[in-house]
């Protein structure tokens, strides 16, 4: 089979394709042929050196995937064999095939194409986790989301809008018309503005109840200061570490500026000010599966409803990986980039 191998940290140039053996499922495991494959910020901080949980060098990075059931392990109900599925991946999801447990595998909602369902479980896990289950979004708050135009951004969109929540949103100005259509309040483009006092102006100098914030670094002590009474900031990954055409060494130090960068929360100005933080890293949340699972089956009863819709940005063959890094990096995406296997 065919895979997409990181071979070193570096620009585009490291990702390979490559064969290997086709993987055989052991007990409780499943073995799916990948029809659509997630593209994640994470993957592009992968690449370059700049993310920690990432296997070692070479990989196949990949956290998500959409396909059939090829094969099943000793255990496993053999109806499975055939059925079209999506998974969480911990890595080796850029490929042709992948074994996962049977406890990382849903059944492909009907409504969703092989694309849009690899479109979920990252973004819409990630968005409900910071909305709903620590941000605690309630119907007469509002939200500030951060780069509302990009896959968490817009899950978010979709989960604060069936609460019912004020939205607020940054993005670039070509991201605005469809920000809107999907039912964001009040969106500011954060390259002509400054965001922070545009926020205040649309909430009376008050502030917003949640802020989520992918940008790492001083961006999280602005986001900080854009929280009212009972406010909470939901801190879930370092993208301003990462810049377009920067080689290995170039990467790693942009990475410690922006960690160098971070703030420091005290309890007592948290407590006086009565504000909460937290981050969110799904990557460290393999061991709640029972948890994940009913996440994801509020998701799948949203994608029922109407109020969960994925939005597919772009498709790239695997073949043509390095210009969907590009892509990413250069926040052309609206929604999410999804790579599609085009070997045989």
């Amino acid at each position: 089979m065919k895979q997409i191998v990181n071979i070193a940290d570096g620009g585009t140039e490291v990702l390979k394709i490559q064969e290997s053996t086709k993987p055989t499922p052991q007990s409780s495991e499943i073995l799916i042929r990948i029809r659509a494959a997630g593209l994640n910020f994470a993957d592009i901080q992968a690449r370059k050196g700049q993310y920690a949980d990432a296997p070692s060098k070479p990989c196949v990075m990949g956290y998500e995937v959409s396909g059939t059931v090829d094969e099943v392990g000793e255990g496993v109900d053999k109806e499975w064999k055939g059925r079209p599925v999506v998974a969480m991946t911990r890595f080796k999801g850029q490929a042709e095939y992948v074994v996962v447990s049977t406890d990382q595998v849903f059944e492909k909602p009907d409504l969703l194409t092989f694309e849009e369902a690899a479109a979920i479980p990252v973004n819409y896990l990630t968005a409900y986790v910071l909305t709903e289950v620590m941000g605690g979004l309630k119907s007469y708050e509002s939200i500030l989301v951060h780069n509302a135009g990009g896959g968490v951004g817009l899950a978010a969109v979709d989960i604060s809008r069936h609460i019912g929540a004020k939205i607020f949103g940054t993005a670039s100005s070509h991201k605005h018309e469809i920000l809107k259509s999907r039912g964001i309040d009040e969106v500011v483009d954060y390259n002509n503005h400054d965001w922070l006092d545009w926020i205040r102006s649309k909430t009376n100098q008050q502030g917003v109840e949640l802020v989520i914030d992918p940008l790492g670094g001083r961006h999280w002590k602005k986001s900080y200061r854009a929280l009212r009474a009972t406010g909470r900031l939901g801190m879930f990954g370092v993208s301003s570490a990462s810049k377009r055409n920067t080689g290995r060494w170039k990467a790693k130090w942009d990475l410690l500026k922006t960690v160098l960068k971070m703030p420091f929360f005290h309890p007592i100005p948290l407590t006086n000010k009565n504000n909460g933080v937290f981050g969110v890293n799904l990557g460290h949340l393999w061991h709640e599966t029972g948890k994940a699972r009913q996440w994801i089956n509020t998701i799948k009863e949203g994608i029922d409803d109407g109020w969960v819709r994925p939005r597919v940005d772009q498709t790239f063959p695997f073949s043509k990986v390095q210009e969907a890094h590009r892509y990413i990096e250069d926040r052309r995406n609206i929604g999410k980039v999804v790579l599609i296997p085009d070997y045989e």
